[in-house]
């Protein structure tokens, strides 16, 4: 995803200057200064850190423990060994009276030394059991006994009832693997992309690596993995996405879909009301820490960090880095539309306002007649421009127009009210969900912004979408929320039977706030400039999405395989098939199983699934590539479960994508929709010649069929798709599921 993109910025040479790397006191103060962010985060959530601190015990437990010395004591029995009695003696004894008053405070303060001491050794016990990671390496449906036992002392130490950050004391820190590991496995990774000559020469210096440089870098790792919680998430946070200077738009962002099939009301303010209202909940239920802590197989706890950033939160440009700014409230949002900044009031006194309340609002705004100021319609484009540009020109938009910036960028998030429909329609459904893609992912180039930690965009017939820039969090924290949102505002608020939020509107509210820039004409080069580098980077993204439905996951498990395995080498044949050539692939995974960690990658393009794909093909011409041209990623579904998925099967959200990471490369998202469906997001540039969404998505359809055919339930696929495969050649209608155009011809256009 970006990371990706970011990652092939570094050049890696294939030299050596043959010296030893010597002590070097900047090394030691940027570990200082990691340790030291990392300790004033923990400072800043003293308050949530005390609450959930004592997990997997709770004050009843003190509350029982201190019971229980009271009435042992009544009992003349002494549970502490004489602990108490000593501590009788440390207190003050006022004159020698109120005795008894000592003795209580002796017991409740030797109750909340063991229950503290409790608690402590569950911590402990917990952090200890959550590093063992041999279940990861087991076959899938097996389970051997030692995971079965360490599920029930997971079990037993995890405590009931957890609050989202509750597991975060007991996640184990992750480990710095070592440095020969590390260069065995980089060289096995590149030897399926590097000729003999190349690889050998790679060798070499990966060994000069190994014997002049690799143990101080490791130590100096080690030393950080002790001091700073996580030895790699705040430089990969710094170094691949604050200090890139390319546009955020594309290179750093990423979309998500409204329900594929579905939209719950054709009404524009009205979708935007419940949106509105839903993702104020979701804020509402993070702040109290009310939303579960994901876990794995029901037990495994994940890191639960990066769910801090998600609301009232903004990337700031600079000139050398970028930094997120984050406020722990805001209570209005930001809207944009028509070339109009709007300030929409989300609370009033008596606390969150009702979506009827929020709709009316946004209906006020689509129903303004005014116009955009002087070069306020273009003015988002500069969050699209190159990060240092962007960063000068900010300085004189704060001196000049300071409350309408920080109207924006204090927002609890981006709204834009786009004048066009967008979504799946019956007349042209590939072009347009080529179409609702684009838009999501780039829009017109100065219709988002882009510095928001994510923008809600609704479109005129009510289709919703969700443009997330990347820093501050990866895409499984933004899946969550937009599941809970699109949950909340279908089935828990609905809509009434005229397409209005339910309620009634109330004349009392304040209409909102229109905001004002002073945009001086000197300022309009700048925005002309960004404009016209946003609508060149916007025109040349080649988006192409397909739900295939041919099969989905349930007929991959039938075959007893790893859906996610078997798509990732349909990929590789698909990319091979396209380009006739293997390259280095980005499949991104995460690393919350340890305490704030976000990704890594996993190098799909193996030795292994070469030889497979020149098995299919037949084929022996391999040409290296060094940079991540084919880079894929899996979104996850279903993480909340607020609705039956199977008793709405057109409930389902279609997914997102992201740009490609290379002019000459792919980016590839998929996700699985139930259980006979997988959606397909594709990316790359027009201006390469040897990139083509469209032609790599027919390969990607032929490639699953292939894969599918080898097994024997699989081949009456291949036959049956055959034919059908001819017939619709060259019809674009091709790529939606043939389930929605038949059995949905007498839906009405709303559905789409």
């Amino acid at each position: 995803m970006a990371e990706a993109h970011q990652a092939v910025g570094f050049r890696p040479s294939l030299t050596s200057d043959r010296e030893e790397v010597e002590f070097s006191a900047p090394v030691f103060q940027e570990i200082y200064l990691s340790g030291l962010r990392s300790w004033k985060r923990h400072l800043s959530r003293f308050l949530n850190d005390f609450l959930i601190g004592m997990f997997p015990a709770s004050p009843l437990s003190w509350l029982f423990l201190f019971s229980a010395i009271q009435l042992a004591w009544f009992l003349q029995l002494d549970p502490s060994l004489g602990l108490m009695e000593k501590i009788k003696e440390l207190l003050p004894d006022w004159g020698g009276q109120h005795h008894r008053l000592r003795g209580v405070l002796a017991a409740a303060l030797f109750a909340s030394c063991l229950w503290g001491a409790l608690i402590f050794t569950l911590h402990v016990a917990l952090r200890l059991l959550l590093s063992y990671h041999g279940w990861l390496l087991e076959p899938h449906g097996a389970m051997s006994s030692l995971t079965k036992t360490w599920l029930a002392l997971v079990r037993i130490f995890s405590g009931r009832h957890p609050m989202l950050f509750s597991y975060q004391r007991s996640l184990p820190r992750q480990p710095v693997p070592s440095v020969q590991d590390t260069v065995r496995k980089y060289l096995e990774s590149v030897r399926p992309v590097l000729s003999d000559k190349d690889f050998d020469c790679t060798a070499i210096l990966a060994q000069e690596f190994l014997r002049l440089q690799a143990s101080l870098l490791q130590w100096y790792l080690r030393l950080k993995s002790w001091w700073a919680s996580n030895y790699v998430s705040d430089w990969w946070e710094e170094f691949v996405y604050l200090r890139s200077r390319n546009a955020l738009m594309v290179n750093s962002n990423y979309y998500m879909m409204d329900f594929l099939y579905v939209t719950p009301t054709p009404v524009q303010a009205a979708r935007a009301g419940n949106a509105v209202h839903a993702l104020l909940l979701y804020r509402h239920h993070l702040n109290r820490q009310e939303i579960l802590p994901t876990l794995l197989m029901g037990m495994r706890p994940l890191c639960s960090a990066q769910y801090e950033k998600i609301f009232n939160t903004t990337r700031i440009p600079g000139v050398q880095k970028d930094h997120i700014r984050h406020l722990r409230d805001s209570r209005h949002v930001a809207v944009f539309h028509r070339g109009r900044f709007f300030r929409v009031g989300t609370h009033s006194q008596s606390g969150l306002l009702s979506p009827r309340s929020l709709e009316q609002q946004f209906q006020q705004i689509l129903d303004d007649p005014s116009p955009a100021c002087p070069h306020e319609e273009h003015l988002a484009a500069l969050t699209a421009a190159p990060r240092d540009m962007w960063a000068q020109v900010r300085r004189s938009l704060k001196t000049r127009s300071e409350d309408a910036l920080e109207a924006v960028e204090g927002a609890a998030f981006f709204v834009s009210l786009d004048s066009e429909p967008k979504g799946l329609t019956r007349e042209d459904p590939a072009a347009s969900l080529d179409a609702y893609a684009h838009a999501l992912l780039a829009g017109r180039g100065h219709d988002r912004w882009f510095d928001k930690s994510f923008t809600l965009i609704v479109f005129s017939n009510g289709k919703l979408g969700l443009s997330v820039e990347h820093s501050w969090a990866d895409c499984p924290i933004s899946g969550h929320m937009w599941e809970f949102t699109l949950a909340t505002e279908c089935f828990q608020l609905g809509y009434s039977a005229d397409g209005h939020c339910k309620g009634h509107p109330d004349p009392s509210l304040p209409q909102p706030q229109r905001l004002h820039w002073d945009l001086p004409d000197k300022m309009h080069l700048f925005i002309s400039l960004a404009l016209r580098g946003a609508k060149t980077l916007s025109g040349d993204i080649d988006c192409h999405v397909f739900p295939f439905s041919h099969f989905g996951k349930s007929f991959i498990k039938r075959c007893h395989l790893s859906s996610d395995s078997f798509i990732q080498i349909a990929l590789q044949l698909a990319h091979f098939r396209d380009r006739g050539q293997f390259c280095l692939t980005y499949e991104s995974a995460m690393t919350r199983l340890f305490l704030e960690g976000r990704t890594e990658t996993v190098r799909s393009c193996t030795r292994e699934a070469c030889n497979f794909v020149r098995a299919m093909d037949d084929k022996e011409k391999t040409v290296h590539s060094e940079q991540w041209q084919l880079a894929t990623s899996q979104i996850p579904v279903q993480q909340v479960h607020l609705f039956d998925v199977h008793n709405y099967p057109d409930y389902v959200a279609s997914g997102g994508g992201f740009g490609p990471v290379d002019d000459h490369g792919y980016g590839v998202s998929y996700i699985f929709m139930g259980n006979d469906t997988i959606t397909f997001h594709i990316s790359s540039k027009k201006s390469s010649t040897k990139t083509d969404s469209h032609q790599l998505g027919q390969h990607i359809k032929a490639a699953l069929l292939d894969v599918a055919s080898l097994f024997q339930e699989g081949q009456h696929l291949k036959r049956g798709c055959r034919g059908l495969g001819e017939e619709d050649s060259g019809h674009k209608a091709s790529s939606l599921p043939c389930h929605s155009r038949v059995s949905r011809a007498s839906t009405t256009p709303t559905n789409f």
